[in-house]
């Protein structure tokens, strides 16, 4: 009798737990960078290895890295404004990079009075969908900040609510309502969104950004077996003029790679790139689905810059000069993760990227930095899925053992009440599983020598 108590409640509590964790939970930091990720880099750093250790030294170097607050209570984003708040939210990040690199608590501080300068921030009034893009760019940017710098103990609770209801308050008025001016401001739009909600723990507006995401993908970017592309808001019913009159439409072309042969469409699909990598970060695959709309994308433009013509796609056969740190984010996942071989895109990041991009554009941030040469086994897709009971028995012993999978990169604590309706503050932690290093899970509790029922449950972090 006393085994089957302890079974059967056992699992009826682990049900109740996995629901409300699928419901409610993100994992920190979790927008475009992930701990395991912070983590291997800073090694690296420490290593001298490269490309990180010159990129850490770039930082280091920049104005970024000693630049002070500039805080304002409106943002109109058709004038000075748009350098101010853009290089304050790059700041923040690079400061934010800094202080997790090197442990230098002036770092922090410095990213934090920056982020904390902003949080009376009331709108942004130009007026125009300008104000979406700046938005978009510059939200992009101080989330991803913000996701690293709460991790800092001298960052105060009251401090990160304030720029949370600042987000809401003047972010979301802006980034919720999709630009109808070409695709890559509604892509900045969403890579602001997934990043912001993040912070702000809202799987409301989480949620929305991948709506978003999935909608704008397939207007912008074509694949011949998909045929014409889906229309959308601002297209005005004509997609050959929306895409700039292309030449010919082959796998891979965007909706601006005609506009300027290159030079918008590389702030397009870092965007969606950053989207897509949030959602990794959150346990949400995107990648899969757009594998051939992402890698076409990336290989036609990488093929066209490394030849120096359009190959077809344009009236005007020159690609754009214009070089960002786009790439890197993509690359990582298809090539690292995937095991895809993406060898244009690998051969423009070694000889055009690393060599000659701009590290800091607007939402296009440190990406050699943060994302070059990531091994998988670092960045597994989120931090924990709800998790999956696979076995669930009584010992010889009189102990209680269960086990569950879930992505190999997640911690979790066990936890145990003898009364189910107690808020989980008042469970008690029994102790923490095991990981087998694949995803497979296992928790024994000490031998139970009572007949009270008792109930477990799990959660993460």
């Amino acid at each position: 009798m006393n085994c089957v108590k302890h079974l059967a409640f056992a699992i009826a509590a682990w049900a109740i737990t996995a629901a409300a964790y699928a419901a409610s939970t993100f994992v920190h930091p979790g927008a475009l960078d992930s701990r395991g990720e912070l983590d291997f880099v800073k090694a690296k750093i420490q290593a001298k290895a490269q490309p990180w250790r010159a990129e850490f030294d770039r930082l280091v170097a920049s104005s970024y890295a000693t630049r002070t607050p500039h805080g304002k209570t409106t943002i109109n984003s058709s004038s000075g404004d748009a350098e101010l708040s853009r290089d304050d939210a790059i700041a923040s990040y690079t400061q934010a990079l800094l202080w997790y690199y090197s442990g230098n608590a002036i770092y922090a501080n410095r990213s934090i009075a920056i982020l904390n300068s902003w949080t009376n921030l009331q709108s942004f009034t130009a007026g125009s969908d300008q104000d979406k893009l700046q938005a978009g760019w510059i939200g992009a940017v101080f989330a991803p900040a913000a996701e690293i710098m709460r991790g800092y103990s001298g960052w105060t609770t009251n401090d990160m609510a304030l720029l949370q209801a600042m987000f809401k308050r003047a972010f979301y008025p802006q980034l919720n309502r999709m630009s109808t001016w070409n695709g890559n401001v509604d892509l900045t739009q969403i890579d602001a969104m997934m990043a912001i909600a993040v912070f702000n723990e809202d799987t409301t507006e989480f949620n929305a950004g991948l709506t978003r995401l999935a909608k704008r993908l397939p207007s912008y970017i074509y694949l011949t077996s998909a045929g014409t592309p889906p229309p959308i808001a601002g297209d005005g019913g004509n997609v050959q003029n929306f895409w700039f009159s292309p030449t010919l439409w082959t796998d891979g072309l965007t909706q601006e790679t005609c506009r300027d042969n290159g030079h918008h469409t590389q702030f397009a699909l870092g965007s969606a790139l950053h989207a897509a990598e949030t959602a990794w970060h959150q346990g949400v695959d995107v990648y899969t689905a757009n594998t051939r709309r992402f890698t076409e994308a990336l290989e036609l433009m990488a093929s066209q810059f490394l030849s120096g013509s359009m190959q077809g796609t344009s009236a005007n056969d020159v690609p754009s000069a214009s070089r960002f740190e786009s790439w890197e984010v993509g690359y990582n996942h298809y090539h690292h993760r995937a095991g895809l071989p993406m060898t244009k895109t690998g051969t423009l990041i070694e000889n055009q990227i690393r060599p000659n991009a701009q590290r800091a554009v607007w939402n296009l941030v440190h990406e050699t930095l943060t994302h070059a040469n990531l091994p998988a086994s670092v960045s597994p897709l989120g931090g924990a899925l709800p998790p999956v009971l696979t076995g669930s028995k009584m010992l010889p012993s009189g102990a209680y053992q269960l086990a569950f999978t879930n992505n190999t990169g997640a911690t979790f604590t066990v936890l145990s009440s003898t009364n189910l309706s107690l808020p989980l503050t008042h469970w008690t932690v029994v102790g923490t599983p095991t990981n087998n290093g694949s995803g497979l899970f296992l928790f024994t509790t000490e031998p139970l020598t009572d007949e009270t029922e008792r109930f477990y449950r799990v959660k993460s972090p």
